[in-house]
């Protein structure tokens, strides 16, 4: 049975291996930490069996919600454990008054594009333009 609950700072280690098996990079305690500070009830893992087997990390900003990080460790995939998780993030985000959530895909993952598009995503034609930021003056 699968529990679905907001991530915990006892969680990080579990998670860590989930997104490590998922092959996806390890977010650093320090971003998790500035991240928590706005929004920590949209960052959920799930359970199973007392084991953290999942994990997404969404975000809302006052305008609109952002799913971050979705990830479900290989050995409990197949299970709906993705959509329960983001069926769960989706009633967080509408009790916040959340009009419109955003995701990105990566151009060469079909099978996650077919993944949010049959729980009722749709592709854009937007552009992702990105800069990375210098560390703050000390």
């Amino acid at each position: 049975m699968l529990r679905i609950r907001q991530f915990r700072w006892s969680d990080y280690d579990a998670v860590a291996v989930v997104w490590t098996a998922a092959v996806r990079d390890v977010v650093p305690r320090a971003e998790l930490a500035a991240k928590l500070t706005r929004d920590p009830e949209l960052f959920l893992v799930g359970e199973a069996r007392g084991d953290v087997v999942a994990v997404v990390l969404g975000t809302y900003d006052g305008r609109r919600g952002w799913i971050l990080r979705l990830a479900v460790h290989p050995a409990h995939r197949r299970r709906g454990i993705a959509s329960r998780l983001v069926a769960e993030l989706e009633r967080r985000f509408a009790a916040l008054g959340c009009p419109r959530v955003n995701l990105l895909v990566m151009p060469d993952n079909a099978a996650g594009l077919r993944f949010w598009q049959a729980l009722g995503y749709l592709p854009m034609p937007d552009v992702l333009c990105t800069k990375p930021m210098p560390p703050a003056p000390r």
